[in-house]
């Protein structure tokens, strides 16, 4: 019998933001689950690599534009069929004093963090309600809930994405739609940025980021999650 517990029941992905980090783990998981890859960014060069390696579909994007937003759904409904799941990783910083912040960085700050999540959400929720099926993910950070010095576009920007969550999760899971936001709580490790040599395993492993984000897809809908908190075994919170 097949094991439907472990089945990711999603056939098509859309990765929106995606890069090296966790994008690209994430996106060799659902590969290796046959889940059918797309991959958008602002710069698809970066990606190369990790379309060769998982045979994933790019797409040039930018995220908080109203019109690149619809032409990049539509793009992916052509190439590869109407995702039913869709993860939205793109952010921006601005970081210096409130009092010395430029205003218009912190705009197009915001139109990345907030207002593309947004933008992903509303094409998303109009493909997936009326099959009431599919599953948004929208990835958040220690921000989200904690808005240190220095910092305050990047707070604003996670907050709002948050409360989008919230609202779309409400609005959405009755009509069979999981959305579900994950909170990263702590760096994930790179190969541009290793665990310190005094706090061994103190960053988040991407592949074990990537793995919860799919745990979370197989819920059964009567036990879906609708915020995950992760970060390392070491941190004291």
């Amino acid at each position: 019998m097949p094991d439907t517990f472990n089945a990711v029941p999603y056939r098509t992905a859309l990765i929106v933001g995606a890069g090296p980090g966790l994008s690209a783990s994430l996106a060799r998981r659902l590969t290796a689950a046959g889940v059918k890859v797309g991959l958008a960014a602002r710069n698809i060069k970066k990606l190369s690599g990790l379309v060769e390696e998982t045979g994933a579909v790019p797409f040039q994007a930018n995220s908080s534009d109203p019109a690149s937003v619809c032409a990049l759904f539509a793009q992916v409904d052509a190439a590869m069929s109407e995702p039913d799941l869709v993860v939205y990783n793109a952010s921006a910083r601005v970081r210096g004093r409130i009092a010395e912040l430029d205003p218009e960085l912190v705009r197009k700050a915001l139109e990345v963090s907030a207002f593309g999540g947004l933008l992903v959400v509303q094409q998303a929720a109009r493909r997936m309600a009326p099959k009431k099926h599919g599953a948004i993910l929208l990835t958040g950070a220690t921000a989200s809930v904690k808005g240190f010095p220095l910092s305050a576009a990047f707070a604003m920007g996670k907050f709002a994405l948050r409360g989008l969550a919230q609202s779309a999760a409400r609005e959405l899971g009755p009509q069979g739609v999981h959305v579900a936001h994950i909170l990263i709580d702590g760096g994930i490790r790179s190969a541009t940025r290793p665990n310190p040599k005094d706090r061994p395993d103190s960053l988040l492993d991407p592949d074990g980021v990537a793995q919860a984000y799919l745990d979370l897809l197989r819920q059964p809908r009567n036990a879906w999650t609708f915020e995950l908190d992760l970060r390392p075994w070491t941190e004291t919170f």
